[in-house]
């Protein structure tokens, strides 16, 4: 464990190797969210309800073990002075990632379903055993507010260009609607799974060995009392909910983006064009977001992030009168509001973890255990809330190389699911939000030096105190390297 002090700043390359692991993490995220749905419904010919529930139950299972793996993260940095050895396992995500998109030739309906589900908790289990001391690394750096800003800005833009790359090239890829398509697609993308998870394991070395490694506290606790003292947090409680609802959101909408563009846009090619428009600017304007950060503080900034979001969204209600063109500059719009989403959300949590520490109330794998199950339960909630609007309208699933047509109802139901709803729930969002008090404290500053001491004054004695002996100075523990 290094000694160094809390204001170090984190080194380039330490940070770059870091947040390349976000490409895999993007690729991940938005290639089910974006195209699981759609293949399950369209191309396997599962239907609405059951591909909902197909999409939500691995989600409950990542609700139950991301808080588990949490508080195991805790324990394994204590004993061994790092949270490596979890990041290993996340290496194997891309055998689980292939298998999902690869189903035999002839399985359809409930068996196509059981196949993709069975790959999903799998491969969610194995994303978890990465993201989870992934996201912890900087809540246990000796670093400071402003720069654990800047550690996940440089996240958010690999972020941003793994959700890019992705969210542009698998929908190119599978543009025939064939299921062998869909295999050639993973396997093509998970060689990214694999590469991005060795830089981010070597940065996250390099960055604890430059600004230092905190290691949890030495105290006895469990899985649910963490949980317990999380919940109890306020400022932390408040952060969470909005992130449920934000992110909720944001997989509600890349779940409905085939679906708008083939049933209200008629032209399915479109669907890579608004990933384009959705994700390019996101990769330019962190250091805007960063900036407006600095002059009026995080929580100021995610709320006009979210603010944005739902402007965006209600915007897109004309569907075809808007034209092509106004579309796009609608989703460029929101791709603009979701850098903000991210960047700010994820770079407040290591300030409610900071602040908890002060306390001796948290550790910081505990809460990070709550954070991305939180966002598992979005990923979820999203699309089956998508689906769950479709499948009560009637909107009726197809199998490859088929076309069906819907009614009039299912297809106002198919765009109302896409705009109203999302804002509804960001609206949601920004409610809770405003129950976000800490980011005013943190704005207030240090607090101020105490006054300079006259060079001939003679400082005053100590007071002792009870069982006073000559005092030892433990010397920092070596980081094991394993």
């Amino acid at each position: 464990m290094s000694t160094a002090p809390a204001t170090a700043r984190a080194r380039t390359g330490d940070l770059s190797r870091y947040a390349a692991g976000s490409v895999g993490m993007g690729l991940w995220v938005t290639v089910p969210g974006l195209l699981l749905l759609y293949f399950l419904t369209q191309t396997l010919g599962v239907s609405p309800f059951l591909a909902g529930i197909t999409l939500l139950l691995p989600k409950i299972v990542d609700i139950v073990v991301h808080p588990f793996l949490g508080s195991r993260s805790d324990r394994q940095a204590r004993r061994v002075g790092h949270r490596r050895g979890m990041l290993r396992h996340g290496l194997l995500l891309a055998l689980a990632w292939t298998a999902m998109f690869t189903v035999p030739g002839g399985v359809t309906g409930v068996n196509a379903a059981l196949w993709v589900g069975c790959c999903y908790v799998a491969g969610n289990l194995l994303f978890a055993c990465f993201q989870v001391p992934y996201l912890t690394t900087p809540s246990d750096l000796r670093i400071g507010y402003h720069e654990r800003t800047r550690v996940f800005m440089f996240r958010m833009v690999f972020l941003t260009l793994g959700l890019l790359g992705a969210g542009v090239t698998a929908p190119l890829l599978v543009s025939s609607g064939e299921r062998g398509s869909y295999a050639r697609m993973a396997l093509l993308l998970a060689g990214v799974l694999v590469l991005s998870g060795l830089l981010a394991i070597s940065g996250v070395r390099g960055l604890t060995r430059h600004c230092g490694f905190q290691p949890p506290a030495a105290r006895a606790h469990s899985v649910s009392g963490d949980l317990r003292s999380a919940w109890r947090d306020r400022d932390f409680r408040a952060l969470l909910l909005s992130y449920l609802l934000t992110g909720t959101t944001t997989h509600l909408f890349l779940a409905a983006v085939p679906f708008y563009t083939q049933y209200v846009l008629h032209d399915r090619s479109l669907t890579a064009v608004l990933m384009g428009a959705f994700l390019v600017p996101a990769t330019a304007v962190g250091p805007l977001w960063l900036r407006l950060s600095r002059r009026t503080g995080k929580q100021r900034g995610l709320l006009a992030a979210q603010g944005l979001f739902l402007a965006g969204s209600l915007a897109l209600l004309p569907g075809r009168s808007l034209g092509t063109v106004g579309i796009v500059a609608v989703v460029a719009v929101m791709g603009t509001a979701f850098a903000g989403l991210q960047l700010f959300a994820f770079s407040m949590l290591p300030d409610v973890i900071a602040a908890a520490k002060e306390r001796g109330t948290a550790e910081a794998g505990a809460y990070t255990g709550v954070w991305t199950a939180t966002e598992a339960t979005g990923t979820a909630v999203g699309p089956y809330a998508y689906s769950a609007v479709l499948a009560v309208a009637g909107f009726s699933s197809a199998t490859e190389g088929a076309t069906v047509a819907q009614t009039s109802t299912a297809l106002t139901a198919l765009l109302w699911g896409f705009t109203v709803l999302p804002a509804v729930l960001m609206a949601g969002a920004v409610v809770c939000q405003l129950g976000y008090r800490l980011d005013r404290r943190a704005e207030a500053g240090p607090d101020p030096a105490p006054p300079p001491v006259p060079a001939d004054a003679t400082p005053p004695p100590l007071p002792p105190t009870p069982g006073d002996g000559p005092r030892r100075t433990r010397a920092p523990l070596r980081e094991k390297e394993s």
